[in-house]
């Protein structure tokens, strides 16, 4: 192969893929939710695993997507490691560890996530114990293989290296901009062995490509920003493959307004902008 031949290949691979169509819940890539993924069986199987009725709200598909990402990446095995970011009262923890997973779980400080109102919304998790608080996992399970400490995610503990795979449901768009979100998201790969599974969910602005929310409390990431993102996870060797079907079931075109809906609530109004969830999936280089 000549040198410039090697070069062309080189830009090649670092472009983002971004493959075209129906976004699928049996085989996700980093893709948005849509109504059609909630109706797949699969998805129901998650939601019952989570002790939940299937329903039509993105919070629930984001649960459901990152257990099925991770099952995909043949990382929900008895015997793997995951680290947790943000996890508050998610009942994602004790679902990998009644897999026989060992977890790692973080949240910010209860002194901080007051500040914020997570603990006033029950978003924040106190203590390890309110990590089983569905009883997905036996509790003699739970305490041997789940360890918790709070952690700020701007600022990963370098002793958190190793694992399996990591992942947050909609916390790194509460990191005070889009800059510093997508710089946790490649932080979190230093968490990981080679070839180890990152999977984060977050804000994905519908509307606009251009303006956005941004240096707030809450951001919304746009195409550009997961595009960019992608480019440079690949230069380094990484996998990321992006779909952006935004769905065309009527559920799909419902815009909930505050407050928000319980059910078809999988698009939203923030500010002046429409929203919904994105998931991104990254392989670390082998």
């Amino acid at each position: 192969m000549t040198l410039n031949a090697l070069k062309k290949l080189t830009r090649l691979f670092a472009q983002a893929v971004v493959v075209p169509g129906e976004a699928s819940f049996v085989h996700p890539v980093s893709q948005a939710c849509t109504y059609k993924q909630m109706q797949d069986p699969l998805y129901a199987q998650w939601s019952h695993a989570l002790y939940e009725n299937p329903s039509t709200h993105r919070k629930q598909w984001e649960f459901c997507y990152i257990l099925q990402a991770l099952h995909t990446a043949g990382m929900l095995e008895e015997g793997r490691r995951g680290l947790g970011f943000g996890v508050g009262d998610e009942p994602l923890t004790a679902a990998f560890a009644a897999r026989g997973i060992g977890v790692m779980a973080t949240d910010l400080e209860v002194e901080r996530a007051a500040q914020q109102g997570w603990v006033e919304t029950d978003q924040h998790a106190r203590s390890k114990e309110v990590l089983n608080g569905r009883g997905l996992c036996p509790p003699e399970q739970f305490e041997r293989l789940v360890d918790f400490r709070f952690m700020d995610m701007n600022r990963i503990d370098r002793d958190l290296t190793g694992f399996d795979f990591c992942w947050s449901a909609c916390a790194l768009e509460h990191l005070g901009s889009i800059e510093q979100g997508l710089a946790f998201i490649e932080a979190s790969l230093d968490c990981l062995k080679p070839g180890g599974v990152a999977v984060h969910t977050t804000e994905f602005n519908c509307q606009s490509d251009d303006q956005t929310l941004d240096n707030a409390s809450t951001v919304l990431f746009r195409k550009r920003d997961f595009l960019a993102l992608a480019r440079r996870l690949r230069r380094r060797g990484h996998d990321i493959v992006l779909n952006f079907d935004l769905g065309d079931q009527p559920l799909d075109q419902h815009i909930d307004v505050p407050p928000y809906a319980q059910e078809n609530h999988l698009k939203l109004q923030i500010a002046q902008w429409v929203t919904t969830s994105y998931g991104l999936v990254v392989r670390k280089a082998a």
